[in-house]
């Protein structure tokens, strides 16, 4: 392999084989400007298409594609593309102004649907523009074996002007981290840590049996809500909850903020359930809340590779009482924190780990519908730089992240803190869940319930 490669983490190849053309798996974000300022006298107005163009260029990671290789068998790697081109990848479409954020919604979700071309480097980006005010809107994808939740915010910031502003003006080589092939000196470790990793991986494979994390069924579970064949489409749909109050019920009942947004999310599901004239599940839905495994004090971007793990959290649909729902909540997280994410949930993650590329080739097609066994859905919530961030001088007024589906799952929470807000994100298989904004319409009456 060239000094110009790298291997495929073994959660990156997990993803890159896990995918369909009929079940892509790919996170985004739907980022809404505000107009751009008035262009200095003598100076041309500035060229948003173009401008994002030169930035995403100038991100190394975007230069890169994945292949496969020869050693280890079944491995994949990334590596510079000889013929990349800024503008296969990035686009721009003009949308009807009468309610231009439905609108930038609405198309958002049809570009969802679609998987991004593998042979290329795995990522798209859209402008979309047209609104009557100039404010505009700019959507990101980026395939999840190109990066988690933050990394894609390390990758996509380089789009902002803070961040391009500490950029080399140069073009730069698209370099990435090291080569995973060991020198002849590391051989020797390299075996021994394997033998120890035999031992993990059993430790890690007696706590998801012994967790109850693979499950063959919930009798009386949420399935026709939560559960359904992937359609190939996508809805989405959007939230927005004051960021103070959040805190202000935090402050009071103790936890987290998450700890918070996660009862509200158990609220919103319950009256979702209740809208559309269903019975309460018989056993509270299952979420996966995705925890990071990056080391304490590494930059958000650092290392190659995905860097996750997860927590198992009943939400506690079935409770009526908002305050008794927090609290259930936030004892279940400290217990899960308290455990560790390499118990429990975390330990399917740890798993990818210890399996060679070859049976996460041949694998994927089976391991394909487990998530259904796991979980019955995605919370997350992805961290944003708590500093003002921009676009050709244009202010970042909202930005929504997506999550991908699971295949079998109809429905993925994101979650966004930015600017004094909490910006929400629903993916949703589109026939599954046509009522999509009933469930983003409840949380905003369900933090009603917890700081009236």
């Amino acid at each position: 392999m060239s000094s110009s490669s790298e291997l495929l983490a073994p959660l990156d190849l997990a993803f890159w084989h896990l995918e369909s053309p009929t079940h892509p798996l790919h996170l985004g974000a739907l980022a809404h400007f505000g107009p751009l300022p008035a262009a200095p006298a003598h100076e041309p107005p500035v060229d948003v298409l173009d401008l994002l163009a030169r930035r995403a260029a100038a991100v190394p990671r975007l230069r890169m594609r994945v292949r496969d290789v020869l050693l280890p068998v079944g491995g994949a790697a990334w590596s510079a593309d000889p013929d990349f081109d800024v503008r296969r990848h990035v686009r721009e479409i003009t949308l009807p102004g009468a309610d231009f954020p439905a609108e930038a919604t609405r198309i958002a979700a049809e570009l969802m649907e679609s998987p991004v071309e593998r042979g290329l480097p795995p990522w798209e980006m859209y402008l979309l523009d047209g609104a009557p005010d100039g404010s505009f809107a700019v959507l990101v994808k980026l395939h999840h074996a190109l990066a988690d939740g933050m990394r894609a915010v390390a990758i996509g910031a380089g789009i902002f002007d803070e961040i391009a502003a500490g950029r080399p003006a140069r073009r730069p080589r698209p370099v990435p981290p090291r080569s995973w092939l060991p020198g002849p000196g590391r051989l020797l470790d390299l075996a021994r840590d394997r033998l120890g990793d035999l031992g993990r991986a059993v430790e890690v494979g007696a706590s998801v049996v012994g967790s109850s994390v693979v499950r063959a069924g919930r009798p009386g579970g949420p399935d026709t809500a939560l559960t359904a064949e992937s359609s190939g489409t996508r809805r989405l749909a959007t939230a927005t909850l004051p960021l103070d109050r959040v805190h202000r019920i935090r402050r009071a009942t103790g936890g987290t903020a998450n700890d918070v947004l996660l009862a509200v999310a158990a609220g919103a599901l319950r009256r979702w359930f209740d809208g559309r004239g269903l019975p309460l599940p018989g056993a509270d839905p299952r979420a996966l809340v995705p925890v990071s495994r990056r080391r304490p004090g590494a930059a958000p971007g650092a290392g190659p590779g995905n860097s996750l793990s997860g927590y198992l959290l009943d939400l506690p649909v079935t409770e009526s009482d908002p305050a008794a729902r927090l609290a259930a909540v936030r004892q279940a997280m400290d217990r899960n924190k308290a455990a560790g994410p390499a118990r429990g949930a975390g330990a399917v993650a740890l798993l990818a780990d210890r399996l060679p590329p070859l049976a996460h080739r041949f694998g994927a097609p089976l391991a394909s519908g487990a998530a259904r066994l796991l979980f019955d859905l995605l919370v997350t919530q992805v961290p944003l730089p708590r500093s003002a961030l921009s676009l050709g001088g244009a202010p970042l007024r909202a930005l929504f992240p997506m999550a991908p589906l699971a295949r079998g799952q109809s429905l993925a929470v994101a979650m966004s803190p930015y600017g004094g807000q909490v910006h929400i994100g629903l993916v949703a298989d589109g026939e599954a869940v046509p009522d999509l904004d009933a469930l983003a319409a409840a949380f905003t009456a369900e933090l009603d319930l917890l700081d009236p």
